[in-house]
């Protein structure tokens, strides 16, 4: 297994079946994500980190939808902070490349997030197709 294999292959789901409040946790955690619109974008690391956090120890489920959605604002933080870069590096120019870029990941990461919460709602284990998986 490479480097790169080891923070993008996506963790097997926990075992058994969700209970009707993991799911829902599973939910929150997903949705969580959706305050960044209204903190500036602190809420889309912190409100699935909070998630996490506090049912990590006791509902498997919703902690691991918690975690893979903070992996995928993590990877998304990243992703913006490069392009932000190219756009200063470039000074200006670039933005002809990273603000369609930008705008297609944030129509992504809105479907993605609400796509998620769905299926964390039905008890399916969602994982993001392109997210590192930093947090374990």
């Amino acid at each position: 297994m490479s480097e790169f294999d080891k923070y993008t292959t996506a963790p097997p789901p926990p075992a058994g079946v969700a209970s009707a409040e993991e799911r829902q946790w599973g939910l929150f955690g997903h949705l969580a994500a959706l305050t960044g619109l209204f903190t500036g974008g602190i809420g889309n690391i912190v409100g699935p980190l909070v998630i996490w956090l506090i049912k990590k120890d006791t509902m498997p489920f919703a902690a691991d939808q918690a975690r893979e959605a903070l992996n995928f604002n993590i990877t998304l933080l990243i992703v913006g902070v490069v392009l932000l870069l190219i756009t200063l590096v470039t000074f200006g120019l670039g933005v002809v490349l990273t603000m369609p870029i930008g705008l297609l990941l944030g129509i992504a990461w809105l479907v993605m997030t609400i796509v998620g919460a769905m299926k964390a709602n039905d008890g399916v284990a969602y994982r993001y197709p392109f997210a590192l998986r930093l947090i374990k």
